[in-house]
């Protein structure tokens, strides 16, 4: 098998991804949390569209504090409209959202005056314009608020809601497939028949992780190494979902048989192996319009390899960027690399004083099967190929 390098690996799905054109749908506005925007949120009004109170006062004429007493002459509640105008020498009291009456421009607190038979006594002065909130303070008519590709969290829904609207343009979630395979494995809660069996936690790790970046998860279990089962939960999946990801049936094990299942889909092939560690034996094709991911069985393995090219992809379908963050982190121990491929590593990732520092601080060494690794601050530094060990102080490659 002619395994290719990461760089050309990852160049070969970006290619494939360049016409994924994400589909979009309305979805009320509270249940629009952690989608992803497919157009521009643009304010259509000015917010406030009068100038307001911003707390409880009495609006004034900046001037007339010189007077020392002010006369109220009129009682202004939020929500009421105003044809009350502040005259030389009176005042309205006004309170928190109120609008603005007519020719004041100034809000004194009602902490900075008394009350004294229906006069206030100005006991503090305040600057012009005090507490009253601007035409537009909030956002202006034509404000560009939220770009289009923007994740919505709580202040996105917050400000959506302030421009009145109940529905939003989403981004579809893409729908994934995870089977583990394996008759070594058994489901989480099933107790082992014998000695050999282990509890697969591959399908939770990748469902995790996918639902994590926005896709919807169709769990279709654990699968023992039988052919026929293997397929049909294979064709299910291809059936249901954008993209089906396996785990386990991928090396070179006569029961390893995923990788000469794929074929009978009659697919185009992207990567048919790949350089790296761990999961150098990774698969990745297309049935049409479908992708299907053969990742190694190794817990680790599988994380790994579900990270670096499984999660850029169902960020594509949502519109996000597909790109792993970069990070550049000094090394705070010596690293001894141990293969000529390039290699993944799960270490602590931690800033101090303005620089990311990495270390492995509890991190075991042993096979692709320790997940535990990814416990923690975690983060995956990346060493090339043509990297050689690596020394305290150093700078390396750090994948978000």
């Amino acid at each position: 098998m002619n395994f290719i390098n990461y760089k050309d690996s990852i160049e070969i799905l970006k290619t494939s991804m360049e016409n994924i054109n994400p589909k979009s749908q309305k979805v009320f506005l509270s249940d629009s949390l952690g989608r992803v925007l497919a157009n521009d949120i643009i304010a259509n009004f000015n917010s406030p569209a009068y100038q307001t109170s911003a707390m409880d006062g009495y609006a004034i004429k900046h001037h007339n504090q010189k007077l020392k007493k002010l006369k109220i002459s009129a009682y202004l509640p939020a929500g009421e409209e105003t044809n009350s105008e502040v005259l030389e020498g009176e005042c309205i009291k006004t309170f928190t959202g109120s609008l603005m009456s007519c020719g004041a421009d100034t809000l004194i607190p009602i902490e900075n005056v008394e009350v004294v038979d229906g006069y206030i006594i100005i006991n503090k002065e305040v600057k012009k314009g005090f507490s009253v909130r601007d035409i537009g303070e909030n956002f202006e008519r034509g404000e560009l608020l939220i770009p289009k590709g923007t994740t919505i969290s709580y202040p996105q829904i917050g400000v959506m809601a302030s421009l009145n609207i109940s529905q939003v343009e989403v981004f579809q979630k893409p729908r994934v497939a995870v089977i583990s395979t394996g008759s070594e494995i058994i489901d989480v809660g099933e107790s082992p028949q014998n000695s050999s069996q282990i509890v697969s936690s591959n399908h939770f790790t990748i469902e995790a992780m996918c639902k994590e970046q926005g896709a919807e998860v169709v769990r279709v279990g654990v699968v023992g190494d039988d052919k026929q089962k293997i397929k049909a939960k294979i064709l299910e999946g291809l059936n249901s979902c954008d993209i089906v990801v396996t785990t386990g049936g991928v090396s070179v094990g006569d029961y390893d048989f995923v990788k000469d299942i794929i074929k009978d889909f009659k697919p185009t092939y992207l990567l048919n192996g790949v350089k790296i560690k761990p999961g150098q034996h990774i698969k990745v094709v297309k049935v049409g319009q479908k992708y299907i991911f053969a990742l190694p069985g190794f817990p680790y393995s599988s994380t790994i390899t579900n990270f670096i090219y499984v999660v850029p992809l169902i960020k594509k379908m949502q519109g996000k960027n597909p790109n792993h963050k970069i990070i550049e982190a000094k090394l705070k121990e010596d690293f001894r690399k141990k293969s000529k491929k390039e290699e993944f590593v799960a270490c602590n990732l931690s800033y101090e004083n303005g620089e990311f520092f990495a270390d492995f601080k509890g991190k075991k060494n042993g096979t692709s099967a320790i997940l535990t690794n990814m416990l923690g601050n975690v983060a995956i530094m990346q060493l090339g190929e043509n990297e050689g060990n690596k020394k305290r102080g150093e700078v390396v490659t750090i994948l978000s």
